[in-house]
C-alpha cells in the first residue's frame, strides 16, 4: 500500500488538531487542542484503523516549566465497545516511537481484552517533538531519518545548543509520561506496559513521578540495574555472544545437526569469520554481526547452523532466505511514518545514562570483538559521543519506593537483556510489591512480538489474577 510522504500527514495533522475550530472527537466535538481526535492517517493503513490522535503540550525542562514547550503525540485505539479500562504501551529504543507497536495490535487485544491502547511517542521520537529540529522535521530531507548532510548538521546542533539537548533525559520523559496519564486516564483500571529501554523508562516513572492511578505493571525484557556495569551497552557484545555460543552448543548437542554441518558449529562458525573470503559473502562483509542480528528472531535463530553448512559446501542459498526474510521481519515495522529511529535521542540518552565506560576506545571495541563470534554494533557506537551526555540526575540507579503489582517477561535466550540481568533488578525492587517473574524457555527479546502465545497467556493471566500463571512456556 502507498503511503503518504510524512509530511503530509503532519501537516494534515496540524491542520486538525492544532487549528482554532473545535474538531471531532472519541464524544463528537473536542473542546480542547489536547483531547482526541481522528487520526488523519488513519484509512492510509488498516493497521490504524479506527485509532484517535492527541498533542499534549509539556515543558521542555521540568524545573524551567514557564519556557520552551514540547508537543507530545499520543495514539489511541479505542476498545471495541464499552472500555473495560486503559493499556499505557512505552516502547524501547531508547529511539523508538509508538510505531513499533502498530503492527502487534492483535496480541495486544488478545492480552488486554476490552481494554483502550494507549500509545505515546515519547521526547524525541515519532511525531513528538525531536532534538534536531530542522534535520528531523517532517519537511527535511530524509523527514524523520537523517540523511547526508543531515548527519553532521544535526549534531552540531546538539553540540550548540547543549542546555536543550540535556532535556532530553530519561527523567524528563518520565515526567512525560505521568502528565500524560494524568491526563487521559479515566477513573478506570489502568496498565502500564514497557519493553526494553521502555522497562527503564516506566521505572524511572515509577520512581520520580508515579501517575495518579495504575492497578499493574508488565515488564517485557527487563533492563539490567542501572548501575550494574557487566550488562551495559558497551558490554552488549559480550551478551549477544553468550547467546549465540549457546544456540552453537545446542546444535554440537543435536548428533543430527552436528552430521548436516559435519561437525562442531563453533568450529564451523570460527571457521566463517576467520576465512576472509567466506566472511566476504556474509552481508556487510562482517559475519559477527550478521549472525548476531538473527538471535533477536527464534525461527532466523534456529536457521544459523543450515546457513553455517551452506556457507561450509559452497551453496549461498540458505544465507540469501535468511537475509530476506530479516529484512521482512523488519520491513513490518518500517511503514509508518514515524517509524525512524532516532539516533540523535539513542546517543544522547545512550552516552548518558546505559554507558558504564565513557572513556571507551575504538580499539578495545575491536579487541574485545576479536575473542567473539557474535557481536553488535553498540559499543563502536558509544565511543567518541561523551560530549552529548548529560549529567546523571539524582534518581539514577534508584528503585521505586512503591509498586503495584508487576509482571516481568524474561527470555532466557535474549540477546539484549539478559535474564540474569533482569534477576539482578528485581532484587532491587520493592518486596510489597508482588513482582512476578515469567521466564519464557529459549524467548529472545520482545516477547511481545517474539512469543505472542507466551506473551497473551502471562499477560491475560495477570490481569485477571495479578500474578503470572504457575505453567511454563516455552518456544
Amino acid at each position: 500500500m502507498k503511503h503518504p510522504p510524512f509530511a503530509a500527514v503532519v501537516a494534515l495533522w496540524s491542520a486538525l488538531v492544532l487549528g482554532r475550530p473545535s474538531h471531532a472527537s472519541e464524544q463528537g466535538t473536542a473542546a480542547r487542542a489536547d483531547e482526541f481526535v481522528g487520526c488523519p492517517d488513519a484509512t492510509e493503513d488498516s493497521a490504524l484503523a479506527g485509532s484517535l490522535c492527541a498533542r499534549f503540550s509539556a515543558p521542555l525542562d521540568y524545573a524551567e516549566p514557564s519556557r520552551e514547550r514540547i508537543e507530545l503525540f499520543v495514539r489511541k485505539f479505542p476498545a471495541p465497545g464499552r472500555a473495560a479500562g486503559q493499556v499505557w504501551l512505552v516502547a524501547g529504543g531508547p529511539g523508538e516511537s509508538g510505531a513499533s507497536f502498530y503492527p502487534l495490535l492483535k496480541t495486544l487485544r488478545a492480552a488486554f481484552p476490552g481494554y483502550d491502547l494507549l500509545i505515546p511517542d515519547h521526547r524525541g521520537t515519532g511525531f513528538s517533538g525531536r532534538l534536531c529540529q530542522k534535520e528531523e522535521a517532517a519537511d527535511s530531507v530524509g523527514g524523520a531519518a537523517l540523511q547526508g548532510a543531515e548527519w553532521a548538521t544535526c549534531f552540531e546542533a546538539l553540540e550548540s545548543d547543549s542546555k536543550r539537548t540535556r532535556a532530553f533525559t530519561i527523567t524528563h520523559a518520565a515526567h512525560d509520561l505521568r502528565a500524560l496519564m494524568n491526563r487521559y486516564s479515566a477513573s478506570r483500571p489502568t496498565w502500564l506496559y514497557g519493553v526494553s529501554y521502555g522497562t527503564q523508562l516506566v521505572l524511572r516513572t515509577m520512581t520520580v513521578a508515579p501517575p495518579r492511578r495504575l492497578d499493574g505493571i508488565v515488564l517485557d525484557s527487563l533492563v539490567p540495574p542501572e548501575t550494574t556495569g557487566q550488562w551495559d551497552l558497551s558490554h552488549r557484545s559480550a551478551v549477544v555472544d553468550e547467546i549465540g555460543r549457546a544456540v552453537l552448543a545446542h546444535c554440537d548437542a543435536d548428533p543430527s545437526c552436528r552430521a548436516r554441518l559435519g561437525g562442531s558449529a563453533v568450529a564451523a562458525m570460527q571457521g566463517l569469520v576467520d576465512d576472509p573470503k567466506l566472511s566476504a559473502s556474509v552481508p556487510g562483509g562482517r559475519p559477527k554481526r550478521f549472525f548476531g542480528s538473527l538471535l533477536d528472531s527464534p525461527e532466523l535463530r534456529a536457521r544459523i547452523p543450515l546457513v553455517l553448512a551452506g556457507l561450509r559446501g559452497g551453496d549461498l542459498g540458505p544465507l540469501r532466505q535468511v537475509q530476506h526474510d530479516l529484512e521482512a521481519l523488519s520491513a513490518q515495522f518500517d511503514r509508518f511514518p514515524q517509524s525512524s529511529v532516532s539516533i540523535p535521542l539513542v546517543s544522547v540518552i545512550s552516552a548518558s545514562e546505559n554507558n558504564a565506560r565513557p572513556d571507551l576506545t575504538e580499539a578495545q571495541v575491536e579487541a574485545e570483538a576479536a575473542q567473539y563470534l557474535f557481536v553488535s554494533s553498540l559499543p563502536g557506537l558509544l565511543v567518541g559521543r561523551t560530549s552529548l551526555a548529560y549529567p546523571r540526575d539524582e534518581w539514577f540507579g534508584r528503585s521505586p519506593a512503591a509498586l503495584p503489582p508487576v509482571l516481568v517477561l524474561q527470555g532466557d535466550m535474549d540477546p539484549k537483556t539478559p535474564h540474569a540481568g533482569a534477576q539482578a533488578h528485581i532484587r532491587l525492587l520493592p518486596k510489597a510489591a508482588g513482582v512476578s517473574l515469567f521466564t519464557v524457555k529459549g524467548g529472545p527479546h520482545f516477547l511481545l512480538f517474539t512469543a505472542p502465545d507466551c506473551f497473551t497467556a502471562a499477560v491475560g493471566a495477570f490481569v485477571q489474577k495479578r500474578r503470572a500463571p504457575r505453567s511454563a512456556c516455552s518456544i
